[in-house]
């Protein structure tokens, strides 16, 4: 089975960067696609980011479009996402989760993904 693992989270000041990685040690499906969601205390889990299994595709939620950058690299069996620009608002948790669909939604909501990580926090100071 899927087994996903979040890291890079931690504290960064506003204006910083970190880039976040997802490792899957378990087992890896063709066509799946993987995607990058977070939840700020008292929210909603929300849409960041998605990959297709391929890499050709891509899609970003319009809050962090020229910000962040999703990518994966599929010999590591790692997916990784580089967030620039953070201010405090970008403070929660980040989750990574697959769907083992042939292709991706450009906007898609937390029930379409039945694989997830724990998640890692990103926390962004003023």
């Amino acid at each position: 089975q899927v087994q996903l693992v979040e890291s890079g989270g931690g504290l960064v000041q506003t204006g910083g960067s970190l880039r976040l990685s997802c490792a899957n040690s378990g087992r890896t499906f063709t066509n799946y696609n993987t995607g990058w969601f977070r939840q700020a205390p008292g929210k909603e889990r929300e849409f960041v980011a998605i990959i297709s299994w391929s890499g050709t595709d891509r899609a970003y939620a319009d809050s962090v479009k020229g910000r962040f950058t999703i990518s994966r690299d599929n010999a590591k069996n790692m997916v990784y996402l580089q967030m620039n620009s953070l201010t405090p608002a970008h403070t929660a948790i980040s989750y990574c989760a697959t769907a083992h669909t042939p292709y991706i939604h450009s906007t898609p909501t937390a029930a379409m993904m039945p694989y997830w990580g724990k998640g890692t926090l990103v926390t962004v100071s003023s």
